[in-house]
């Protein structure tokens, strides 16, 4: 009994390395910055709950073959390997500009991974996740709402929207350029094919969980409180799918929480406040792309905009800078535990991968935006 409950704590733990790591990274900060009042601003309560509410209903999705049918679609239409793996990382591109990287990841990668399975083609996962995740991260950039950073130095700094998307349109047009490079350079051109299965969807189902998926959206754009779809959402899905409550990535959720308390900790820290001051009047945007690499890029737009008025440099430093290390940004804490979770004893290998394509696309953005 005793061996087997380790097993399965090893197992567990494997699952969620980064979720622990994130706890015990919080935990050694909380020893520096006692626990006081403070602390209950480190959380952001809005896309917590947009995260809780988008991973109920993509779970009711999955459970009612939404995902299995859309990617038999696609498929058939497009045939070959290139063109359905370029052709999911364009669909995450443009609905992280649409409905912000995050949920871009959370409707996408199950798609993602149905195409891959139904075709017997698990082997490029990992590269579908890695470049679906950089195309969330990166096609977020170009408007105010598709990445958290986004909204808050576009709030902070009253930056008018024609001026925001100029700033952003270079490295933009450079990411799109990379994207299909990659997509076209690595993917073979090989057939694919779908065993045919008549599978309906339910369409009262549908129609209900799809209002609710766009419920979450208007909770993102504001035009709904938070605290009503968190409310909507899961006792609607209480009702017509429990076991989607109970599938939920709660780990990830808690990922997210312990992320908060480290990032809101790393910016009261005298030390680290009076680093970044002196390293942004050297190169505001190459020292908050970096800065990136061990904060993750919001709590870095957070912080770096109270000892800068260079907008226009910490704004392209701070998206560019969501490529790179696993924490660079929260985003991509999703698709880790994403491809994890279908992919147990290959942790290894998708670091590895992810960090070599992720540093190859923050060394040339630096490059390309710093001289241009």
């Amino acid at each position: 009994m005793a061996k087997f409950f380790f097993s399965n704590l090893w197992i567990f733990f494997k699952k969620n390395f980064v979720m622990f790591a994130a706890f015990f990274a919080a935990l050694v900060t909380c020893f520096i910055i006692p626990m006081d009042r403070e602390y209950l601003e480190y959380f952001d309560l809005k896309t917590l709950s947009c995260l809780f509410c988008v991973l109920c209903v993509v779970c009711a999705l999955k459970n009612i073959k939404f995902f299995y049918i859309l990617a038999k679609k696609i498929v058939s239409v497009f045939r070959n390997a290139k063109m359905c793996i370029l052709v999911l990382v364009y669909i995450t591109f443009i609905g992280s500009m649409l409905i912000a990287n995050d949920m871009a990841l959370l409707t996408f990668l199950p798609l993602g991974f149905f195409v891959l399975k139904s075709t017997g083609k698990e082997h490029y996962m990992a590269f579908t996740f890695i470049m679906q995740n950089i195309a969330a991260n990166l096609g977020g950039m170009l408007t105010p709402f598709g990445n958290p950073q986004n909204l808050y130095l576009y709030s902070k700094f009253n930056i008018p929207t024609l001026e925001f998307m100029s700033i952003m349109l270079l490295p933009f047009l450079v990411a799109v350029a990379l994207i299909t490079l990659c997509c076209l350079a690595f993917i073979p051109a090989e057939p694919l094919y779908v065993e045919e299965e008549r599978v309906e969807l339910p369409k009262d189902k549908t129609v209900v969980y799809l209002v609710l998926f766009a419920i979450s959206i208007l909770i993102v754009f504001r035009g709904i409180p938070y605290w009503v779809g968190l409310l909507i959402i899961p006792i609607a899905i209480f009702f017509l799918d429990r076991k989607a409550l109970c599938m939920v990535d709660y780990p990830l959720l808690l990922t997210f929480v312990f992320f908060f308390v480290f990032s809101g900790n790393m910016a009261r820290i005298d030390a680290v406040r009076e680093l970044f001051s002196a390293l942004l009047e050297k190169n505001t945007l190459i020292f908050s792309a970096a800065s990136c690499q061990f904060i993750s890029n919001v709590p870095s737009a957070i912080l770096l905009s109270q000892f800068t008025d260079n907008y226009a440099d910490l704004l392209v430093g701070v998206n560019i800078g969501g490529t790179g290390t696993l924490i660079a940004s929260l985003a991509s804490l999703i698709t880790f535990s994403e491809y994890t979770r279908h992919n147990p004893g290959k942790t290894g290998y998708y670091i590895v991968r992810f960090s070599v394509f992720n540093f190859a696309f923050l060394i040339i953005l630096a490059i390309v935006t710093s001289i241009f």
